[in-house]
């Protein structure tokens, strides 16, 4: 295992110092040096291409790469999916994949739309200590650069593995949950930014010079308003989820990739990016544990294709449907308590897959809660359900607020015999405290890819994920990827 040590930070800040000390600036005054912190963080971007990595970590980035794969390809079918591939129409570059269609188009699009199609839906992975979706952003990212210059698998795995560490941490550094509470700008837009651009920088194999102005040119286009939280289609969420960090990502490696200069530090120094974003977070974190602690491990897979603070709602149930059979007309009352927070972001929404009420009701009366259960509106109006929504309560907990970044959540279910049956969920199913073994991730995956692609192809395209370090050319996924 590799790990940043202090000496390693120095000899990286040295370099770096002398190489923009040596650089002239005519009409400008001299640049200041970098800090330890930039010198760290740049010089660990730049040897992530050729830094192995554990065994393990291998083992959970391809479980995220097929993950994600799954929720481009069924969020194809999606609204959101329909506006992305309405929008890649409009490009003709035939250098970069379309998933879940016959297109190609420039990487930057590319990205772009793969990522709206990652996040058409709740199906995608979460980075709870961050407040981010990093996969949705990150793997569209470094799959567009990656087919442009011809990386091969273990390039492609090692440069999505360092998208998650980077742009979980530029949030993390901020400060997560207060920081969108007193800027109003959304964490989940920032950390796909940041973790696009690393990503997509990797995979172009930028200098440790080009990696700092690859920063800067995120840094000069981050944004994204928290007002997503209004979008009842969620298609402004994809977009700003996804979408656009995973375009400005690849667009800032592109433009350094081809002789954009920049600010060497954007983490120090007068006007920089933490100091104006976040005056007191400590940029220190950006590189806590760096090399050691790798944030795609502590990234969340859903169980289930619902917004997350409803995934621990639903395990619930599961658990207790193991308990004892009964239907769901001998239920008088279900009591959901769950942060209050999360409890906010689910509570009657007008969306099936981030409506807490509606999914349980549908959970009462399948038993399960399947992709397209999650994703059929028109259900919501049904009678049968209805009447099983009613009998669900609501309740902000505020005690399991003080819980979060754990999304607990206890379910009470009242039947007509007096019986109450009780289930709390501390470790919700796919979280790094209770993570799904590979079949269970193999299952969810073909599962949202055989009826876009076939049954064939799904299972092909798992084969070729889960064998990535024989693949000497990521272009090669092209045929599994897309329809026939």
């Amino acid at each position: 295992m590799t790990v940043v040590d202090r000496r390693t930070a120095m000899r990286g800040m040295g370099a770096a110092m002398a190489a923009v000390l040596a650089r002239p600036r005519p009409g400008w005054a001299a640049a200041p040096a970098i800090s330890p912190v930039m010198a760290t963080l740049s010089a660990y971007m730049h040897g992530a291409r050729h830094r192995a990595l554990p065994a393990e970590v291998i083992e959970k980035a391809k479980h995220h790469i097929l993950d994600t794969f799954a929720a481009m390809i069924s969020g194809s079918e999606l609204p959101p999916g329909q506006v992305a591939l309405a929008f890649a129409k409009t490009y003709s570059d035939r250098i970069a994949t379309v998933a879940g269609s016959r297109l190609l188009c420039g990487p930057i699009e590319a990205a772009f739309v793969n990522a709206m199609l990652a996040h058409a839906d709740e199906t995608d992975d979460s980075h709870a200590p961050s407040q981010s979706h990093p996969g949705c952003a990150v793997v569209p990212a470094a799959l567009a650069a990656g087919e442009q210059f011809g990386i091969d698998g273990a390039t492609f795995v090692r440069a999505v593995t360092l998208g998650y560490d980077v742009g979980t941490r530029v949030t993390m550094t901020l400060g997560v949950p207060g920081f969108e509470t007193a800027t109003h700008v959304s964490t989940h837009a920032l950390a796909s930014l940041f973790g696009a651009a690393a990503a997509a920088a990797c995979a172009a194999g930028l200098t440790e010079q080009q990696m700092r102005w690859v920063l800067d040119y995120a840094v000069q286009q981050a944004s994204g308003s928290k007002l997503w939280q209004r979008d009842t289609d969620h298609i402004e969420k994809a977009f700003v989820f996804a979408a656009s960090g995973a375009r400005g990502g690849v667009m800032a490696a592109e433009l350094v990739r081809l002789g954009a200069t920049g600010v060497d530090d954007v983490f120090s120094g007068e006007n920089n990016f933490v100091a104006a974003s976040a005056p007191k977070a400590q940029p220190e974190q950006l590189i806590e544990r760096l090399g050691e602690r790798y944030e795609i491990v502590r990234t969340n897979i859903k169980r289930w294709t619902v917004g997350s603070p409803i995934q621990a709602p639903l395990d619930a149930l599961e658990l207790i449907f193991k308990r004892q059979t009964f239907a769901a007309d001998a239920v008088t009352q279900v009591t959901v308590r769950c942060a209050t927070s999360e409890a906010a972001l689910v509570d009657n929404r007008d969306m099936p897959d981030i409506c807490m009420q509606h999914m349980i009701a549908v959970m009462l009366i399948d038993k399960t809660a399947s992709f397209r259960a999650a994703h059929d509106k028109p259900r919501m109006q049904d009678p049968l359900v209805l009447r099983q929504r009613a009998k669900v309560r609501l309740v902000r907990d505020e005690e399991l607020e003080r819980h979060l970044p754990r999304r607990e959540a206890i379910v009470d279910v009242m039947l007509a015999d007096g019986t109450t049956l009780t289930e709390r969920v501390d470790a919700v199913r796919g979280t790094a405290e209770n993570p799904m073994p590979r079949a269970e991730v193999v299952a969810k995956c073909q599962d949202l890819i055989a009826p876009v692609l076939g049954a064939s192809t799904a299972t092909k395209l798992v084969e070729q994920v889960l064998r990535l370090e024989a693949v000497n050319d990521l272009r090669t996924l092209r045929p599994l990827l897309q329809k026939t």
